[in-house]
Formats: structure tokens, sequence, C-alpha cells
């Protein structure tokens, strides 16, 4: 009886939802314990560096530390986390909207150095973020070691992000509020119940062991705030001043990042360390005062001061915040905005109190933090409940108010969406599709699909009743019921004890079911309905209601409930052109510092161009990311439309398997379309592509077409830069005929046009990536002079010489060239040296042009039998 006591109070105890309120305790204090090692961390050496720079120069100090703590923090970050670069919430985000990022005790562990030595270093940047980031990995992680649904492990992450930020602030409410309005947009039981046990923990053991708000001292200072009437129009003028910055300072996050993606192109520790020596510069230029943002933030809120100084802090870190996260730094940016929005107010405050002689910029420095933070953000609610738990002071709860909606209408008016909404579009993670390709099988549950007639038995009934009952039904199982309430379950396997002679035929059913059973709640998702028969393999499942049976729900029910709602979707058809549709998508780390996109149709053809696409990303720190596009007809829509991927999976599994071997980072997706050309133009847009590389056959036949529609079409739309492949196919000895060969060709000479324009000059940039596919490269560079030309500037050539010799240390000649036709003359250069590839940037020529003396690289393309590359850049 023991025995049978303590399993029934393991089983008790590891019901999902009861192990989930355990689990939420445990997150929010080791979320606290984060928190807490993250602030003292920060605080140590932020102290040591403050000191630092009054006894050494500060002009020297600063700099120097910033410098070497970006350094140290971005080597970390790159080389063992790559995904705790930023601020950790628009991670965590992606993660709980089933995007898969790692998220577990590696990146909590980096992230938390990594803040450490980002922030003391002088970076202007906040702790918060980091510490939801933390707490979401440790609450991950959690999950991985006691193993839970999947719907459970969301809702557990989401409440270790609530308890990291409600031990940053000591704002419980605050961080309820930011899971429900932010990160999950859910108000169920299960979700409230974890998310407040988290926080409320998380702020108390953070507010016990790390003393009050990790940011501002409030309660250690007497706040003097006040609100009347004749102050609306100044807190309406307030809110509407923080909805415009605060759009600008999206915009601006999302401008400095594209700056060092695209134009900087530094790798992430020269990045952050180059962005931790401007902000050390320029704070040693600044005041004392500057040295220490939360310093900073309370002499705005409790001090008195001239208008000068919020107005310098604001543009001062208004712009380093900008400089600072735009190099990738693990860094938050709840803290800058607060301090922006502190900054903000004060003045307003000032300008009243000079204008009128009423008012006090403490009250307005409280308001615009929330209403700055509401414009970055977008989630008024919290805003407001976050400044008042700091300062449980009931005179800033109106103008927050004001201030925090007229700041959220105006922003979303100017640009719409939160920043961490465009940070993830930013990265090509589009939380709306990711939503929708889920289909409406994902919104049933479990009352939906079960089957509501139930056969019982009664707990009374004997064994050889229970033999009777299961000769006669085709179930090999029975819920069993006693008053109306589910007690227990009974299987076949239950009765092979029988057969063993170890029990009667008159032992009550009571003696040998499993009790209590497992059940889901009539309300529970049909993806934790197959969590749990997967889990413990198990065929069927009781569902109640409390304790009352309402049905039953086998593998069977969700099959067909599946199967009626495709047979519903592929009824329907619409024949106008529809945006394509991904069926099929697989996620690599994310490392590089952009990405390429390959396209691949010809498995022929793909190795050669993987070998090549990987050579370009290596040489530029991008991600690889493999297309395949399946084309449908117009009148079907492709989400709706039944295709088999199995050729494209093998083929882009085929792909992953290579770029493996090359040490490439490779994402890969398959899209049904209307048209390819369309397709990968919105993979180029959704996922922030850099660079695209298709192949090309080497002619087409399509009236009025350079290259063909397709490539036309990518080259005259695509934002990105575009590079043609033609790959070169050596003739048979014997029969003189092209022979396909799926490896990549022989690229040993090169041959480069030049003409000094800027795609020539693309070209140019390409070749340090491709060369490396090269044994014994031979770069050859020409350049074509008109024959009427007495004297020929070859300067541009002998520069690009010497610094492709520098760079490539490979032997490079210049060779310049006297014709009357550039594509005559190029192809004669290429046949008299054995050239193995010509390389050249794309025609600016004009359609009219084109016509009359023909598109020259299409010309070059079309007729040389070796490998030909064709580059755009970005900027054509």
């Amino acid at each position: 009886m023991r025995r049978v006591f303590w399993s029934r109070l393991v089983q008790q105890l590891l019901q999902p939802k009861r192990l989930a309120i355990f689990e939420a305790c445990f997150i929010g204090l080791v979320a606290a314990l984060a928190a807490v090692l993250l602030k003292t961390g920060i605080s140590w050496l932020g102290s040591w560096r403050i000191l630092a720079s009054q006894v050494l120069p500060a002009w020297l100090v600063l700099p120097g530390i910033g410098l070497g703590g970006g350094l140290i923090a971005g080597i970390l970050v790159e080389r063992l986390a790559p995904e705790t670069a930023g601020s950790g919430i628009p991670q965590v985000k992606a993660v709980l909207s089933r995007v898969p990022i790692p998220l577990d005790l590696r990146v909590a562990v980096i992230k938390l150095i990594g803040g450490i030595i980002t922030l003391a270093s002088g970076l202007t940047l906040g702790r918060e973020g980091p510490t939801v980031q933390v707490g979401a990995a440790l609450a991950d992680q959690l999950s991985r070691w006691i193993p839970t649904s999947p719907e459970y492990r969301r809702q557990l992450i989401a409440a270790g992000a609530g308890a990291g930020l409600a031990a940053a602030f000591n704002a419980p409410i605050a961080g309820v509020l930011f899971v429900v309005e932010e990160l999950l947009q859910d108000m169920s039981e299960l979700t409230l119940g974890t998310a407040i046990l988290a926080s409320f923990i998380g702020a108390v053991v953070s507010k016990a062991l790390g003393g009050h708000s990790l940011d501002i001292h409030f309660q250690e200072v007497s706040l003097q705030t006040s609100f009347s009437v004749e102050d609306i129009p100044f807190y309406i003028a307030l809110g509407v001043l923080a909805g415009l910055l605060g759009a600008l300072f999206n915009r601006g996050i999302i401008a400095s990042l594209t700056f060092n993606r695209r134009v900087l192109r530094l790798g992430l520790p020269a990045q952050i360390g180059l962005a931790g020596f401007i902000s050390g510069l320029v704070i040693a230029m600044l005041p004392i005062d500057f040295r220490d943002s939360a310093g900073l933030r309370e002499i705005l809120i409790t001090g008195q001061t001239s208008w000068q100084i919020p107005a310098i802090a604001f543009v001062v870190q208004f712009i380093l915040t900008l400089v600072a996260y735009g190099s990738g730094a693990p860094g938050g940016l709840f803290a800058p905005t607060l301090s922006l929005g502190a900054a903000l107010g004060y003045f307003v405050g000032l300008w009243e109190q000079n204008l009128l002689g009423i008012g006090l910029p403490t009250t307005y420095a409280l308001a615009g933090m929330g209403a700055f933070f509401c414009a970055v953000a977008r989630v008024p609610i919290t805003s407001i409940v976050i400044v008042f738990e700091m300062t449980t002071d009931f005179n800033v709860v109106l103008p927050l108010m004001i201030c925090c909606i007229i700041a959220y209408l105006v922003a979303q008016k100017a640009a719409p969406g939160s920043i961490y909404d465009l940070l993830l579009e930013w990265s090509g993670i589009h939380l709306e599709a990711e939503t929708t390709r889920k289909g409406e099988l994902a919104a049933l549950s479990a009352a939906d699909v079960m089957q509501r007639r139930v056969e019982t038995l009664s707990s009374q009934m004997s064994l050889e009743e229970a033999v009777e009952a299961f000769s006669r039904s085709q179930h090999r199982g029975f819920p069993v019921v006693d008053q109306g309430k589910l007690i227990g379950i009974i299987t076949q396997k239950d009765l092979t004890h029988i057969g063993q002679g170890q029990l009667s035929g008159d032992t009550q059913i009571s003696n040998v079911m499993t009790a209590p059973p497992l059940t889901v709640q009539y309300s529970d998702t049909l993806t934790h309905v197959l969590y749990l028969l997967n889990r413990h393999n198990i065929s069927r499942l009781p569902v109640t209601e409390g304790r009352r049976l309402v049905g039953i729900i086998t593998r069977s029910d969700i099959i067909r409930a599946q199967s009626d709602q495709f047979k519903d979707k592929t009824a329907t058809v619409k024949p106008q052109a529809e945006p394509s549709y991904v069926v099929y998508q697989t996620h690599g780390p994310a490392v590089g510092q952009g990405r390429l996109l390959l396209p691949l149709a010809n498995p022929q053809t793909a190795a050669s161009l993987i070998q090549m696409a990987a050579a370009i990303a290596r040489d530029r720190s991008l991600e690889l990311e493999c297309l395949q596009v399946i084309v449908v007809p117009r009148k079907l829509h492709p989400a709706e439309t039944e295709v088999t991927t199995t050729a494209s999976r093998r083929l882009l599994q085929g792909a992953v398997r290579l770029a493996d071997q090359l040490q490439i980072p490779v994402h890969t997706q398959v899209r049904v379309a209307h048209d390819v050309a369309q397709a990968i133009l919105e993979t180029i847009k959704e996922r922030n592509i850099d660079l695209v590389l298709m192949g090309w056959k080497g002619s087409t036949t399509t009236p009025g077409r350079v290259f063909g529609s397709i490539y036309d079409t990518i080259i005259r739309q695509a934002a990105c830069e575009v590079v043609l492949v033609k790959l070169g196919t050596p003739e048979d000895e014997l029969t003189g005929l092209p022979v396909v060969n799926s490896q990549l060709p022989t690229l040993n000479r090169w041959l480069v046009p030049m003409a000094g324009g800027p795609n020539a000059q693309e070209a140019v940039r390409l070749l340090p990536g491709l060369v490396s596919l090269s044994n014994q490269p031979e770069i050859r560079l020409c350049q074509v002079f008109s024959n009427s030309e007495d004297v020929f500037e070859t300067t541009v050539l002998e520069q690009t010489a010497s610094m492709l010799s520098r760079r490539l240390r490979a032997e490079v000649v210049i060779a310049p060239v006297c014709a009357n036709s550039v594509p005559e003359a190029v192809l004669d250069l290429a046949q008299k040296n054995q050239c193995d590839v010509i390389i050249l940037g794309a025609s600016r020529e004009k359609l009219l042009q084109q016509v009359i003396k023909g598109n020259i690289p299409e010309v070059i393309a079309r007729q040389s039998g070796c490998t030909v590359i064709v580059v755009r850049g970005a900027s054509v």
C-alpha cells in the first residue's frame, strides 16, 4: 500500500500543469540569481572603469577599455554563441513563435558573461534585455532536462523571460504584462499562472539579494511629483515628441545594423570594439556625470539641473545607443530608452516651468521614461506599469497614461511595428508568416476532435466481466468511471495477469487499472494531445472537464480531422496570382554577417554552384540560403495546392550535406509559386539577402530578353548583389560534344575585363573568395581600348593588379587590348591564354543600345566555352 501511495503521489506531482508550477518557481529563483549576478558584475567592473578614468587620463582610459572590452565580448559571442548578439528579446520572441533559434544553458552563460563585459566597458546599452534572454534560456534548458509538451515549454520560456524582466526592475506585474502584451499575447490560465509565479519569485529574490531596482534607486530619495489640468497640453506635447523620436530611434537602429553589415563589413569583435572605442572617446569629452548612465538618469529625475544637461544627454545617448546596438553588442534597449525618455521629459518639464512657472520636471522625466519606451517597444500597458512599480507614486499614473497612449498612437502612425518586430524582420524572420503557416489545424482543441460517446466500465466490475467487454468490442482500453468521475483506465495489457495465474476472474477492476489515468482537458490543443500520445506511446486519451469524463480522443481522430481540413483547402482554387508559399524550411546557425541566396534547380550543376557560393560566403562571412521553387499553374493557389516535395527536399538535403563539409551555415526552403522570379524576389526581401547567386545555361529563347525572363527580372529588381554563373562544359575528345559534369570545372586561369564602372569593381571584389577554388591561380586583368585612342590610360588596371597581388598572393598581369569590338577582344584573349573563367560586371547599357550593339556580358557568356561569371552590384 505504501508503494501504491508514493506511486500515485509521484504521478500527481508529475502531471504537466502541476509540474509547470514547480518549474515556474524554480525558474523565477534562477532568473533572479542570474539578474543579481549580472548587476553585481557590471557594477564591480563599471566602478573600476570609472575610478580608472578619474586617476588616469580619461581620453586614454575610456576608449581603451571600450575597445578592449568590445573585442573580448565580440570574440566570446562570435565563437561560442552568435545568437546572443543584440538585445535577446527578439530571439526569445522568435523562439516563442516556434522559430528554431538556439536557446539553452550555453546561450545563458555567454549572454551573462558577454553582457557584463560589454556594459561594464561603457557601451550605452542596458542589462534588462540580457536578463530576459538569460531567464528564457534557463527556462528552456530546464524544460529539456524535465521534458514537457511544446505548449508548456513555450509558456515556461515566456515565464523565464518575465522573471528576468521582473528581477531587473523589481517589477513583477510589469514582467507578467510584458509576457502577455509582447511575447506570447496569451491570457490562458497556465500562461498567467506560471508568469505570475516566476515574476513574483524573481522580483522578491532579486530585491532580497541585490537591493532595490537594478537601475534607479527611487526608494532612497524623496521624489517631488505633481499633476494639474494645466499640465495636460505639455504632457500631450511630450507624448507627440516621444512618439516621433521613438519611431526615429527604431529606424536608426535598423539603419545602424544595415550599415555595419553592408558598408562597414567588419567581424563582430571589430564592430563591437570600434563601438566601444567611439563610446569611450565621446564620453571622455563630456562631464563626469555622463560616465555612469544610471547615475545620469537619477540626476535628471531627482536633481536640479539646467536645460543643457538633458539636451546633451538625449543627443549623446541617442547616437551612442545606435552605434552600440548596431555593432551587435550583447546588450538591451530598455535602459537606453528610459534614459532618453527621462532626458526628453525633463527638458519639456523645464520648458513648462520657465514658460508658465508651474509643473515639476521630475514628473515629466518619469512620464517621458514610459512614453519613449512605449514608442520604441509599442507596449503601452507595460510602459505605464513598469514606471509606476519603480516609483510607487500615484501622481505619475495619469501623466504616464496620457504620454504613453499619445506616444503609442503617434509612433504607430509614423512607423508601424515595435523595435523587436523590426529587428526580427531585419533578420529575415516574419512571425506573421510563421503563424499563418501553421494552418487551421493548430487552432483546434481536443473538444473539436474527440468522440463524445464513450464506452466505460465501472470500478466494481470483475476482471471476468472486463474480459467479456473486451471480447465484444474492438477497443483496446476502457475508461473506468465511478459516480460520473473518471478514476482510472484499463487496457488489454492489464488483463495479461489473469492468464499468468496471478489474479482470479473475481478480482475487481479497481485492483489492476491505471489510476489516476493520463488525461487531457477538453480545451487542450491538439499539439499537446499529440505530444502526450507520442511521449507515452499510447493510442488514446480520455478527455475530461475537471474530473468528469466528456470524451475520448485517438490518433485516428486527429488524422481524420487533418484529412477533412486538407480536403476543405484543396476544394478552393483561385485563378489570380498569389504570393509564393513556403512548404519546407530548415534553419542553420545564425553566425554570419549576412546571407547569400542560392536558387537550385538542376541537380547536375548544384554541387558546383554550392562550392562557388560557399567560397564567396566564407570570404564574406555570409550564411548560405538554398532555395528550391516548385511552380504551379496560376489557376491554383500556391498555399492550397498539393505538391510533391520529395525531389526538392532530396536536392536541398544534398546541399546541406555539402555545405556542412565545407563548414558553411546553411538554411533551406522550398516555395510553391506561380513564378520563379517572384519567389526569388520575395525570398530576398523576407530573408534580407545580401547576394544572390544563380546558375545560367548560357542562352535564352525568350524574345526581347537578354539573359532570360527570370534572370532579367532579378537583375532589374533585386536590391542585393546579383551573380550569374555559366559553368564551362568541356568537350569529349572523341565526339567533340559537350560533357555534362557534376564536378566543379577547373578554375585556375582567370580573365577579368575592366571598364572602370562599379560593376567591374564588384567583380574584382568577388575574386578573393572565388580564387580560393583554384589550385594555382593566374589572374589576367584586361581593358579594351578603341583603335582611335592614341594613349591608353591603364591606371585602373595597375591599381587593381597591385591590390590583388597583395591580397591574393597570386600572379596578376595586366593586358591592355586595342580592338573595335569588346566581346570579340575578350573572347580572343580568353582563347589565346586558355582561360578557365571570365568574370565581368553586368552591362549598364540602356535598352536601345542593347538592341543596336547587343549586351556585352551576354554575348561573352553565350559564345565562350569556359566558365563565365557576371556580377551586378547592389547599388545598380
